[in-house]
């Protein structure tokens, strides 16, 4: 299955396995290099690059890992393996920043997973490719817009409700940086995809301005 993939694509998703795979069996690796919001604020400013390496179990990485290889593909076939790898690696980044601001007055929080990255990478193939469809449960065609909204969501019920060890609140941080850089490393889409521009702006701009709402009670 993975054959038909770009390189580029493939090389992120075996560095996710491995190091994931080594985090599953030393729980001392994966409480080194996972984000924790006082250790960030440190000196370990590190642990938002590799805390997107490392996933808490299989379901997790492999739902990742299968998000990437369905649309990393359409990024680097599109604007090639450079962009890609701005695009991803500046989605995790622009994850983990807002995770920091989100959870900066919980010094013990700690998330890990490609959450923010993926979302990124998400943002921008929809973005490039608006016209896409995938399978929902392998059966149901959907637009891949919906998928890429219902993510989102996803990940903002997950904020609310603080499910599990997963940086939700990197999905949203991702997107943000996912949409910002494809418009800066291909701002013609302003004019050919306007309705899809604005549409994905749409809940990216509503959770910016509401985000003091979904804090837990």
């Amino acid at each position: 299955m993975l054959q038909g993939s770009n390189p580029i694509v493939l090389l992120i998703i075996i560095a996710n396995v491995l190091f994931s795979m080594k985090g599953f069996d030393n729980y001392s690796f994966l409480d080194k290099y996972k984000f924790q919001v006082g250790k960030v604020l440190g000196k370990e400013k590190i642990r938002m690059l590799t805390s997107g390496f490392l996933h808490v179990d299989w379901m997790h990485l492999g739902f990742n890992m299968y998000a990437l290889y369905v649309f990393g593909a359409i990024i680097a076939t599109i604007l090639g393996a450079i962009p890609f790898l701005i695009i991803y690696l500046g989605s995790l980044v622009a994850g983990s920043l807002y995770t920091l601001y989100y959870h900066k007055k919980e010094p013990y929080y700690s998330a890990v997973g490609a959450s923010g990255a993926v979302s990124g990478i998400i943002y921008s193939s929809i973005l490039l490719f608006p016209d896409m469809q995938l399978l929902l449960f392998f059966a149901i065609p959907i637009p891949g817009y919906v998928f890429g909204v219902g993510y989102l969501l996803y990940s903002i019920y997950g904020m609310k409700k603080q499910l599990g060890n997963i940086g939700h609140a990197a999905h949203l941080g991702g997107a943000i940086g996912g949409f910002v850089l494809t418009l800066a490393l291909k701002p013609e889409l302003f004019f050919i995809n306007k309705t899809m521009v604005l549409l994905l702006a749409v809940p990216i701009i509503l959770v910016l301005l509401f985000s003091d709402k979904l804090k837990s009670s």
